[in-house]
């Protein structure tokens, strides 16, 4: 293939990746609706089944990233990458039509197995890429999600004020124009001499948990990111639910706090964390992060405006300093050779947080918002969060200025680190 070649390939690449994103953000603005349509249940029931959804969405991804990888290796990438869009677009219509709790949460189910594509949309790009264009390729892929992230909510919430179920039909609508967009443009790239045998041993999503023990430096900061990564999955979680049933939003109103969230996320992370490291240094900047991300958390627990909390939402924004600073501590923590254990490690963490933390997060909800409850307080699970960010803290004092056995190299200006 020549690189003019490449172009429309990699177009439909970076088109599934943002659908994948968005496949996440859509279903957040309207899904306590469409919960609620479907069970005839109040808010807080519609929050725990959420929270089952969302969880049932992440274990599948978690599970399946792995395995799909492998077996693009094995059959090729165009046929995985193709009928896991074929199969997301049949999937939104079946949530769109779903009539009974069961049938979404068994399409969740298969969503979450045609999302797990990222690993295989990757392989494609390093397959057709030469080594010096590989960086730039696989920072498409980040941008791609985030603008996923940004733009799903939108829709979402801009469509769900034509019924909780018009979302669906639209995302079913772009993943099918563009499954037939792959059917034109995508080559295989997968040779006879680069076609692996299936093993699934390889396939373990559970593999990278083992390596931690090799990692005693580092092993500290990965359960400080573990817990502020479940502690930041709050807004994903309990957002939607939390502000309709604190200030009425609707959906549309939803789905633009979410964008302006994402969209000051992705201004901290990709332009103000250079000039905030610099000014602070990356044990100061996770300090600042944690103590901001704890006052948000509490302020957003006690605030009763509904206007107040859309203006602050891009300022909540601000916090998010914490991961890229702990991810360069950890990357020099660890020796040269455990570069990509720490980064398994790391992504494997994440899902697990994206796991649990709706479970927990949407439970604690329920609980302080239904008609029983004897103490009604729905910013609860923002102030678990906030003391989440408190023994974040206990676990950073401690394991932040650990020294890592047996490095051997250590640029200068890493003291700061220490």
């Amino acid at each position: 293939m020549t690189e003019h070649s490449h172009r429309l390939p990699i177009v439909f690449i970076l088109i599934t990746l943002v659908l994948d994103a968005i496949g996440i953000g859509l279903i957040l603005p309207v899904m306590p609706d469409l919960i609620r349509d479907i069970e005839g249940a109040g808010l807080s029931d519609a929050a725990i089944w959420g929270g089952v959804l969302a969880t049932v969405f992440a274990v599948m991804q978690f599970l399946c990233g792995p395995l799909v990888g492998n077996l693009s290796d094995r059959f090729g990438r165009r046929p995985v990458l193709l009928i896991s869009l074929a199969t997301m677009a049949l999937d939104y219509v079946v949530m769109a039509l779903a009539g009974s709790i069961w049938l979404l949460l068994a399409a969740r189910v298969i969503g979450g197995v045609t999302a797990s594509t990222q690993a295989t949309a990757s392989a494609f790009l390093a397959d057709i890429s030469r080594p010096e264009q590989k960086a730039a390729r696989f920072g498409m892929v980040g941008a791609s999600f985030g603008i996923g992230f940004v733009i799903g909510p939108v829709i979402g919430g801009f469509l769900g004020e034509f019924g909780p179920r018009a979302p669906f039909w639209a995302a079913a609508g772009l993943a099918g124009v563009n499954f037939l967009f792959g059917l034109l443009v995508l080559p295989e790239t997968v040779t006879e001499r680069t076609r692996r045998r299936f093993d699934l041993r390889r396939a373990n999503p559970l593999g990278a948990f083992r390596e931690m023990r090799r990692l005693p430096g580092v092993a500290p900061l990965l359960v400080l990111f573990f817990l502020y990564e479940f502690a930041m999955f709050i807004y994903p979680a309990i957002w939607a639910y939390f502000t309709q049933y604190r200030f009425g939003w609707s959906p549309g109103t939803v789905g633009i706090s979410l964008a302006m969230f994402g969209i000051g996320v992705a201004a901290v992370q990709g332009g103000l964390i250079r000039v905030i490291l610099r000014a602070l240094g990356e044990r100061f900047t996770v300090w600042y992060g944690l103590g901001y991300n704890l006052l948000a958390f509490l302020l957003i627990g006690v605030i009763e405006s509904g206007r107040a909390i859309l203006l602050l939402t891009p300022l909540i924004a601000l916090g998010a300093v914490v991961t890229p600073a702990l991810l360069a501590m950890m990357s020099r923590a660890a020796g040269d050779n455990q570069q990509g254990e720490v980064q398994g490690t790391v992504s494997s963490l994440r899902s697990v947080a994206m796991i649990l933390s709706p479970l927990v997060m949407t439970q604690l909800f329920a609980a302080f918002t239904s008609p029983q409850a004897k103490v009604h307080l729905p910013g609860a699970p923002f102030f678990l969060a906030a003391g989440v960010m408190g023994i974040c803290g206990l676990v950073f004092a401690y394991g932040g200025r650990l020294k890592p056995p047996g490095k051997t190299h250590r640029c200068p200006e890493s003291a700061e680190s220490r």
